[in-house]
Parts: C-alpha cells; sequence; structure tokens
C-alpha cells in the first residue's frame, strides 16, 4: 500500500541523523487517505481546491471560521440547536467557539448501534473481552439510569479511580449523555494525588477499583479507596467495580454489577457547545495540579480532525495507544468510536513479561495504529528487541508516538525492528488541549527526528525572546490563533486568572506552551524540551533532549537526567549529569571520560558536566516524564515540600538520593 523510501539497511536506519527521509507515502496511500477525501470535499462542496498540505494549512489558520465549519459538516455533528455562527471572538483567551449549539459528545461516540466490533479489552495476564457497539450503547444505557438512580444530572461532577477497561469508558459515556462531568486517575496514583486532583472539583460520585495488577503482581488498593473516600466530604456515593474479589471500599458502597442492574433506553442531555465534558490535570509536580476544563463542542471537533484526517482513523481501523486512565491520551485513544475506529484497551504493564508484550497485542488483535510513548520505544531499541522478527505486524499502518522527544535514531530503530513500511507519526501537544499541536499526516514524508506537520487549525509558531516568529531556529512553541479544544477555563478559578497566568503571561494574546520548538522550511518542526527546563551554558541555550540523544545512545548507559542549575535566573550555574548504568556496567573513571569525550564531541565544550553521578533510577511522573525542573529546584535549595509532590511519582523513593545530595 504505501512506498518505502529511500531504500536503507538496518544499520543506516538505526544510526540515522536528524533529517533523513526515512518513509514517504504511495500515491495508492495518499489517495486512500481521509484527509484526501475531505480535500475532495471541500472541491466538490465548497469548492476550494488546495494543491498540498501547506496550502491546507495555511487556509485553515487564516479562515478560522470556514475551516472549522467544515470540520463540523464534513464529520455531520448533529446539534439539537444550529449555532449563530462559528467564532463570537477571535481572541485568547476569550475565544467563543459555535454559540447557540447544543449538542453532546457521548451522541456521537455512540452512533454506531451495529454488531461492529466498538471495543477489545486486554490484560498482561491474558484477559480478553469484546463490546460490539450495541452492547456498548446497552451498557452505557444503563449505566447512565443508574447515575441517574444516585442523582446525577447535568453539571455535577463524577470522579473514578479506575483502570483502562471497559467498565471505565461505560461509566464516562454515561456520564457524559447526561451532561454530568468526568475527571479520573489511575488506581496506581498515591491517595494524596488523587485528593490533590478530586477535591478541587467536589464530586458527588466515585467509581472505583479494589485492586489491580501490574508485572505479574497484584496490588490491593481497598485501604486506598477508602481514605479517599474518607477525603472527599462533597461524595455521596461509591461504585466499586471488584478486579481481585476482595471486600468492597466500606458501607454504603456499590457494586458496578449494581449500577448496571437496569436497562433504560439511551437518552442524550443537549448542552451548549462548551459545556464541560471533561477536567483533567496538569502533573502536578511542583504544586496544585491545574484541574483543566474542557468542552463537549471544542474536544468533538478537535478529535474529530486529529483522529479522523491526521491520524487517518475510520471504520476497519483497530485503534490501541498505551495509556492509564490518568494521561490525556486515554480521552483521545477512547475518542476512536468518534470516527468509527475499534478501540484496544490495555491494562497491564508494557514491559511484562517482557518488551515484546505490546507488539504480541498488536499481532493477535491486528491493530492497525499503535500508540506508545518515547520513553518505551527508546527502552526497546536500548533492550535490542526486535518485534519485526518475533510478531506479524503486517496490520500496522501507523505507529504513533509521544510524552517526550523521540530522537532521531529512535525514528530508524522503529523502521528497522517494527516495521519498514509504516507512517510514523511522532506528535507533540498536551494535556492542556486534549490533544497535539504538531503531529502527522498521511500525504507527507518522515524525516528523522521530525515531527511532520503543524495541525490543521493550529497556528504554530516558533517564537525567539523579542516575541518575533523564526523559521530555522529553536524558539518558544506558541499557538498564536485560537483552538476550539483551550480550556473552557480551569476548575474554580474565578475571572480566570490562573488561567491567564499559565498560557499568556509571557505574550499577552498569545498560548505560550512552554517547550522549545525548530520549525523548518519544509514546514516540519524538532521538539527539544521543555523551555523551563533549558541548558544555559556560556549563552548557548539548549534543549534537554539534545543532551538525552547523545548520553543515552551510549551502550553503557540505561537512562539519564540532566539539570543545569543557572537556567532559572539565567545565571550559570552547575551543569549536573546522573546516569543509570546499564546491568553489568558501572560508573567508573572510563565511563565518566567516555561522556566527557562524546558530549563535547557531539554538543560543544560548554556543555560537558561539572558533575556526573550514578543512581538508581530516573525519577518520573506517572506518565513517564522526567522531573528536570523539580530536582533543579531541589538542588537549587527549595524545600522538598515545596519543589515536589512525591504522591505524583511512578516512583517516589528516586527522590532520595537527590535529597540528600541538597541537604549537602
Amino acid at each position: 500500500m504505501t512506498a518505502r523510501s529511500p531504500e536503507l539497511d538496518r544499520q543506516a536506519l538505526e544510526a540515522a541523523a536528524e533529517g533523513t527521509l526515512l518513509w514517504e507515502p504511495s500515491e495508492e496511500r495518499k489517495r486512500g487517505s481521509r484527509i484526501a477525501q475531505y480535500m475532495r470535499w471541500l472541491s466538490e462542496k465548497k469548492g476550494k481546491t488546495f494543491e498540498d498540505y501547506r496550502a491546507l494549512w495555511q487556509w485553515s489558520v487564516d479562515d478560522l471560521e470556514g475551516f472549522w465549519a467544515s470540520i463540523w459538516e464534513y464529520f455531520e455533528v448533529r446539534s439539537q440547536r444550529p449555532y449563530d455562527r462559528v467564532l463570537a471572538q477571535r481572541a485568547m483567551p476569550g475565544a467563543r467557539w459555535f454559540p447557540g449549539a447544543e449538542l453532546n459528545y457521548a451522541e456521537h461516540a455512540l452512533r454506531d448501534r451495529s454488531d461492529r466490533t466498538a471495543v477489545i479489552f486486554r490484560a498482561e495476564d491474558g484477559t480478553k473481552s469484546e463490546l460490539s457497539c450495541r452492547e456498548l450503547a446497552e451498557r452505557v444505557g444503563r449505566a447512565a439510569a443508574g447515575l441517574r438512580r444516585l442523582g446525577i444530572g447535568r453539571g455535577d461532577r463524577v470522579a473514578a479511580f479506575m483502570p483502562n477497561a471497559p467498565e471505565t469508558l461505560i461509566a464516562f459515556l454515561a456520564t457524559a449523555s447526561l451532561g454530568a462531568i468526568w475527571s479520573s486517575c489511575s488506581p496506581e496514583f498515591g491517595v494524596g494525588s488523587v485528593l490533590d486532583r478530586f477535591r478541587q472539583i467536589e464530586p458527588k460520585v466515585l467509581l472505583c477499583v479494589d485492586g489491580y495488577r501490574y508485572g505479574g503482581k497484584l496490588f490491593d488498593r481497598t485501604d486506598a479507596v477508602v481514605a479517599v473516600r474518607q477525603g472527599l466530604a462533597s461524595l455521596e456515593h461509591c461504585v466499586v467495580l471488584s478486579q481481585l474479589g476482595r471486600s468492597s471500599a466500606g458501607a454504603g458502597a456499590i457494586s458496578f454489577d449494581e449500577l448496571l442492574s437496569e436497562p433504560r433506553e439511551l437518552e442524550f442531555a443537549p448542552v451548549p457547545f462548551d459545556h464541560p465534558l471533561w477536567v483533567l490535570y496538569s502533573s502536578g509536580t511542583t504544586g496544585l495540579p491545574k484541574p483543566i476544563v474542557q468542552g463537549h463542542g471544542g474536544i468533538l471537533l478537535e478529535h474529530y480532525k486529529a483522529l479522523g484526517l491526521h491520524c487517518d482513523l475510520g471504520e476497519g481501523d483497530r485503534f490501541f495507544w498505551f495509556t492509564t486512565t490518568g494521561w490525556m491520551m486515554w480521552n483521545f485513544l477512547i475518542s476512536g468510536l468518534l470516527v468509527g475506529s475499534t478501540v484496544v484497551l490495555y491494562d497491564g504493564s508494557p514491559g511484562f513479561p517482557d518488551l515484546y508484550a505490546l507488539f504480541r497485542v498488536a499481532e493477535a488483535e491486528k491493530i492497525s495504529y499503535f500508540g506508545t510513548s518515547a520513553p518505551f520505544l527508546i527502552a526497546c531499541k536500548k533492550a535490542e528487541i526486535d518485534p519485526s522478527a518475533q510478531c506479524d505486524l503486517s496490520s500496522l499502518e501507523s505507529l504513533g508516538t509521544t510524552g517526550a522527544p523521540l530522537p532521531a535514531d529512535g525514528f530508524g530503530w522503529v523502521y528497522s525492528r517494527v516495521r519498514r513500511d509504516l507512517l510514523l507519526g511522532s506528535v507533540s501537544g498536551g494535556t492542556d488541549v486534549c490533544t497535539a499541536f504538531v503531529l502527522s499526516c498521511p500525504l507527507l514524508p518522515v524525516h528523522a527526528g521530525e515531527l511532520q506537520c503543524p495541525g490543521l487549525g493550529a497556528k504554530v509558531e516558533a517564537f525567539d525572546a523579542a516575541g518575533r516568529s523564526v523559521i530555522g531556529e529553536v524558539g518558544e512553541l506558541v499557538i498564536t490563533e485560537p483552538l476550539p479544544s483551550m480550556p473552557v477555563g480551569f476548575w474554580n478559578d474565578p475571572g480566570g486568572a490562573r488561567y491567564r497566568e499559565s498560557y499568556f503571561s509571557e505574550f499577552p494574546g498569545i498560548w505560550r506552551h512552554g517547550d522549545w520548538i525548530k520549525i523548518t522550511t519544509r514546514q516540519t518542526s524538532v521538539i527539544s524540551g521543555r523551555s523551563d527546563s533549558t541548558l544555559n551554558r556560556g549563552g548557548v541555550r539548549m534543549g534537554t533532549s539534545e543532551f538525552y540523544r547523545v548520553v543515552d545512545n551510549l551502550p553503557e548507559i540505561a537512562d539519564s537526567l540532566v539539570v543545569d542549575t543557572g537556567a532559572l535566573d539565567e545565571t550559570e550555574g552547575k551543569l549536573w549529569l546522573f546516569v543509570v548504568p546499564r546491568s553489568g556496567h558501572a560508573l567508573d573513571q572510563e565511563l565518566v571520560k567516555k561522556l566527557r569525550d562524546v558530549l563535547r564531541r557531539e554538543l560543544s565544550p560548554r556543555h560537558v558536566p561539572d558533575e556526573i553521578r550514578e543512581i538508581a533510577e530516573v525519577p518520573r511522573t506517572m506518565n513517564g516524564k522526567k522531573l528536570e525542573v523539580p530536582i533543579k529546584r531541589i538542588l537549587l535549595g527549595t524545600a522538598p515540600e515545596k519543589a515536589v509532590n512525591p504522591d505524583t511519582l511512578a516512583n517516589p523513593r528516586s527522590l532520595d538520593p537527590f535529597l540528600d545530595l541538597a541537604k549537602r
């Protein structure tokens, strides 16, 4: 179906330098893509013809009203009331999209009531289940009836302390169908971290699980559930899904089966376009997590565009992304239902019993779009596994990656060891908008280390320190025109002060995202890390991803963390490098010399670390992101309790060596 270009052997692929052409779509794939179908529709129905993606993108950001109205019409959005106009005010913050419209996200996710498979569930222990579109809708109707019996209606909050399982999806769609507001954390979150989130939104109902399996082990969470219930004064009801067969989570709790005990025909409460659909949260590593509110209509249009046009998903596709319910990629994944794809849910460790686990799921379920994180792909590369030799991955047409920048040789590894003939879509965006700003496109080639294009409707630019748009230079990633999925606001943020401070304080009227980006002359882009964790050495500013590209490529290194203690106040501080040696290696004098030499040669003499230290593991958030800024603050003397919340970490004990170092 697709053309492989150019012909590179495995060795050349795995040593690919940034910008190396790795793949181009065939004419057949381009013609058959959903974005090409959309462009033909624009030509036939609207008289708008574009010769390539760049021209289409330019129109989409120049004529915001025309573009988003076309997405509404092309994907046949259903509204109980017509909208008055597309964009009432073209401003940030303050843009009002589709005023007058009344719709419901769940109605669109459940349009299909056929026997086509809607959901496939796989767990690490081999458990498998499926739901047809008809069965999913029937169970959502039951769950909605159960929530009504518990007094849930429009505007009420339903919180879930639940795994990536069909029951969680059913409960979410039921919540949305009522016009109530959803929020979720995954069951491995600590009690304090859960309460930091849910206390802010004051839920009436808590859905929870008695425990979960991960890495071949059972984790009982009944005590945690009891503590969460006791910590939520607003709570009126608790619904428990038993995965371990343990005791209930305290008096007054009902089972998930009880919630679904009465059949009822589905109804969908029509709500305004910007009515809250769900509340997502920032990581909360350095303070109370930001409760980010996104609306029914904005998410609906954005996910139609991103999944249908950029990810090229539709009926017949099987869509998978490894995620938990505490990461925005869960919300993105389940929106595969909007475009008629079968969504594949996985609960468990991606590395159990080995790193082939997810690839075996891809083979067994004939997944066409496989989504994961850059750290997972880098771990696979370092472990030298070969999925293409062990699994039949012929069904894969696209592979998505996010969560961190994927280096150029990581791109090469995918084409060498996963499948030579697929679209590798490295994407970057965030919880803030529940989508990507820069992402993939089936019309465009793939270059090593580069993200293919800015998203349609997303006016992505790189700003220098003076607020000038630059090409070919690293700058602040900014959005200069509003997007429908930008937050409705933050929960309990009267006047929007916290919202404005988070995104619009640096460049008034411009969304500053907090990433370093370089936009090339061919409109691809390179993300080089968070701008608040910049390495500033002698005036030479560099993103941390460039540093990791060099260090993590050494066979002796399993993982690393780089911190510049001078970057917070623009003064020259100490450059620290913390490394996790691979099994069988240690940070001896020979390895220290090798690290210094390779960094001097491939980066610059200014980026040779002042200190190199060995650690057992790199501190990471629940979503796998490295704690660069909190560690920097700890090393600069910030009290640990003000620098980082251990409950937000996947590995809280990993902080210990940094706390000891700060004391000394």
